[in-house]
C-alpha cells in the first residue's frame, strides 16, 4: 500500500450509462471510485457546455491492482 492513498489513476472513460455500470462492479470488489461528469459540472456552474462521453472513472492507487482485472474484464465484456 503507497503511503498517500488519496493518489488517483483514471481508469475509465466514457458514457454515464457504462461508467456507471463499472462503478457498481468495483463497489461489489469494496473500492469506492470516484467518478467525474463534467457535462453536470457544467450544468451545476452555468457554464452550458457539453462534454459528451467524458465521465471519468478514478481509483486509488492503492485499489488498481484489485480494480485492473474488474476493468478488463468489463472493457471486453461491453466489446463483444
Amino acid at each position: 500500500m503507497t503511503e498517500n492513498t488519496e493518489e488517483t489513476v483514471r481508469i475509465y472513460t466514457g458514457s454515464d450509462i457504462m461508467a456507471t455500470a463499472l462503478v457498481g462492479r468495483l463497489e461489489e470488489a469494496n473500492i469506492t471510485p470516484i467518478l467525474r461528469d463534467d457535462e453536470q459540472s457544467g450544468v451545476m456552474f452555468g457554464s452550458g457546455s457539453k462534454f459528451d462521453d467524458q465521465v471519468r472513472v478514478y481509483v486509488r492507487k492503492d485499489e488498481l491492482a484489485i480494480a485492473q482485472p474488474i476493468v478488463d474484464a468489463y472493457l471486453k465484456e461491453i466489446e463483444e
